[in-house]
This record gives C-alpha cells, sequence and structure tokens, in this order.
C-alpha cells in the first residue's frame, strides 16, 4: 500500500485526486493539505466525498507530507508549485505534479511563456512530462512526473497519431487547436468572470491567441515529428461545468484516405485503454462529445476530412478535471510504481448528465 499526499487538496483537482485515490486498491492518502481549510473535514469543502472519508485537511507544510508520504500530488497554482515541489523530490520521494511549473524541458521557454527564470533547471531536466498513452515507457518507474494541461492533452491525443505517421505530410507550421472547456477549467475561486450570472448561457473566447498551454503541445508534437512545430491556439469559455471539447485542424501535404487515418489511430492507440476512437454513422453522437465522458479517464478521439482544401479536423473530448488533470495524474503514479495503469480508474463515464 502506498501513502498519497496532495499538495493543494481543497480546489477542484485537489478533490477529483481525493475522489480516485480514496477508492484506489494500493493507495491510503495519509495528507491533505489547504492553506484555507487546515483542521476542517475534507467533506465540508468536498460534499460528495461526505461517508468515503473522515480525513481532515492538515495545514500546509511540506515536511510534514514529506514524513507522511511516499507519493506525493501537487495540485498548487503556477508559481507555487516550484516553491514546494523541489524539498519534496530533493527528499526523494516520487512526485506527480499537475501545475505547469516543471511542463517545459527546455527552460529557456519558461521566460517566453511564463514570464519568469526557472529556479531549478537541474530539476527541471528530470521530469518527465506524462502523456501514458504515447510516452508510458518513460513514465515507468519515473521518479518525478509532470501531467500536462488540460487543453494541451486533450489536443495532443488528437493530433499525435497524424504526425507520427510521416506518410500525411502534416504541415508543421499551421496547426490551429480551437478549445471549448467548463467552468470547472477556472478553478474554485470565485471571480466576476465566472460569476453565475457573467458565466451562464455564454460561449466566450478568453484566450484566442498565445495560449500557455501551446508550447506543451508544441513539445509533444515536434518530439513526434522529428522537427519543429508551430501551434496555434484559441480557448473558449462555453456553458458547461465538466469537459473539453478540442477541435484541431491541420493541413496535410497531398490527398489522405479515412482508412489510412483510422489506421494510424489505431495503430498508435492499440491497447491503450483510455483511448477510444469514435466516428459513428449512427445516433446523435457520431463524433467526440465531453458530455459522454464525464467523470471517467477517458479520452475520445475522431476525426473528418476535408478534401477540397487539404484539411484533417481532429477532434477529442476529455473531462477536464479526469483525463485533463486528477485522473491522468493517477495513471501516471500506477506506471511510476510499476502497477496497472488502470489501477482506480476503470469507472464508466456519467450519463445523463
Amino acid at each position: 500500500m502506498v501513502r498519497v499526499g496532495i499538495l493543494g487538496a481543497s480546489g477542484y483537482i485537489g478533490g477529483e485526486l481525493l475522489r480516485l485515490l480514496l477508492q484506489h486498491p494500493d493507495a491510503e492518502v495519509t495528507a491533505a493539505t489547504s492553506r484555507r481549510h487546515a483542521g476542517e473535514y475534507v467533506f465540508r469543502v468536498h460534499p460528495n466525498l461526505r461517508g468515503v472519508t473522515e480525513l481532515k485537511f492538515s495545514p500546509d507544510d511540506a515536511s510534514k507530507v514529506v514524513e507522511s508520504s511516499d507519493v506525493v500530488f501537487a495540485a498548487l497554482p503556477h508559481g507555487e508549485s516550484v516553491k514546494a515541489v523541489p524539498r519534496i523530490a530533493d527528499a526523494g520521494l516520487r512526485v506527480v505534479d499537475l501545475s505547469a511549473d516543471f511542463r517545459l524541458g527546455d527552460k529557456g521557454q519558461y521566460p517566453v511563456w511564463y514570464g519568469y527564470e526557472h529556479p531549478r533547471p537541474d530539476l527541471l531536466e528530470k521530469f518527465v512530462l506524462s502523456v501514458p498513452e504515447i510516452n508510458r515507457d518513460q513514465v515507468r518507474g519515473a521518479r518525478l512526473v509532470s501531467s500536462p494541461g488540460c487543453m494541451a492533452i486533450t489536443a495532443i491525443l488528437a493530433l499525435a497519431p497524424l504526425f507520427r505517421e510521416r506518410s500525411f505530410g502534416v504541415d508543421r507550421d499551421h496547426v490551429v487547436v480551437d478549445a471549448k472547456v467548463g467552468s470547472s477549467g477556472a478553478g474554485g475561486k470565485p471571480s466576476l468572470a465566472t460569476h453565475f450570472s457573467e458565466r451562464y448561457s455564454v460561449v466566450r473566447p478568453y484566450k484566442p491567441a498565445g495560449h500557455r498551454h501551446s508550447a506543451e503541445v508544441e513539445q509533444v508534437l515536434a518530439a513526434m515529428a522529428g522537427e519543429r512545430v508551430k501551434v496555434s491556439m484559441s480557448a473558449h469559455a462555453v456553458n458547461m461545468v465538466r469537459g473539453i471539447l478540442v477541435t484541431s485542424h491541420v493541413f496535410t501535404a497531398g490527398p489522405v484516405k479515412a482508412l489510412d487515418v483510422w489506421k494510424a489511430y489505431r495503430s498508435m492507440y492499440a491497447g491503450s485503454y483510455f483511448v477510444r476512437l469514435v466516428r459513428d454513422k449512427q445516433g446523435p453522437f457520431k463524433l467526440p462529445d465531453p458530455k459522454l465522458v464525464v467523470g471517467s479517464n477517458f479520452c475520445d478521439v475522431g476525426f473528418e476530412i476535408e478534401e477540397r482544401t487539404g484539411r484533417l479536423v481532429a477532434l477529442s473530448a476529455t473531462d477536464n478535471l479526469v483525463k485533463g488533470a486528477a485522473g491522468n495524474a493517477v495513471q501516471s503514479m500506477n506506471l511510476m510504481l510499476g502497477h496497472d495503469e488502470k489501477e482506480g480508474l476503470t469507472m464508466a463515464p456519467l450519463h445523463p448528465v
């Protein structure tokens, strides 16, 4: 039984980590920290966990977490994780970080995307960005893992097979990623933009250019293609609580057959339980839809081809709090410890929601 500590356990992602890990057959949650709620029962902040646990939030003290844990999940805000994680990593514990602080392998990218020089480039080099369906061999046995951003991993899983298959001749300089995300993606701290009266019934562009998750997508796709890739990402807030739909547009060098694209996805994700190919001819859900992955660790992927323009449209859907965050992190922990990567994660999505 592995002892697990969670830093920043009172947020939405922290709550999902608790929900998953409290029912994990090989994990015991020994610490769940919160600055604001230290001493309070976890279920007072995460009422869905009432009757599931009597755990209380502990103070934000990394040394106490080190003493009681074998693996630590850091669900802290960007810029905060880099302050806490080094102490835990230096103590020899396994770490799964869910912030952006250790996602980019090139230290020179942090001033570009986040506006600061990375304070621990030596540690940055030791982190593995975990997309298990793509690099599970690197994640397996790793001690330090970073989980991608929710929009990034959703886009990556749809696009990676298209860059892996070199015969498609995908234009690496013009990759357009359009993401629509539910309100939980903004976190639990309220603001004018997330207030019900302002947030309800919107399709609001909030980062139409220069989105930071572009860097993660470029990093993974460049490794897949063997050359630099440029990604243009736009993000929209939409009227749902959970879920992401990413519509990605790439342009191919010549005609591409649907059967060949299907084979590229099948080849890459053979044996990957959490990636489902959706391209149906019947029913209302013919292509990926976030409504059908809520509460699960699945990523649904599909595609369409526009022959006239040479455009290949890749679609993907996830629950932003599960496969987009906590679920992928637990899947990563399973691999790090040598367990079946599906442990504690095989719940089916909810329907209807």
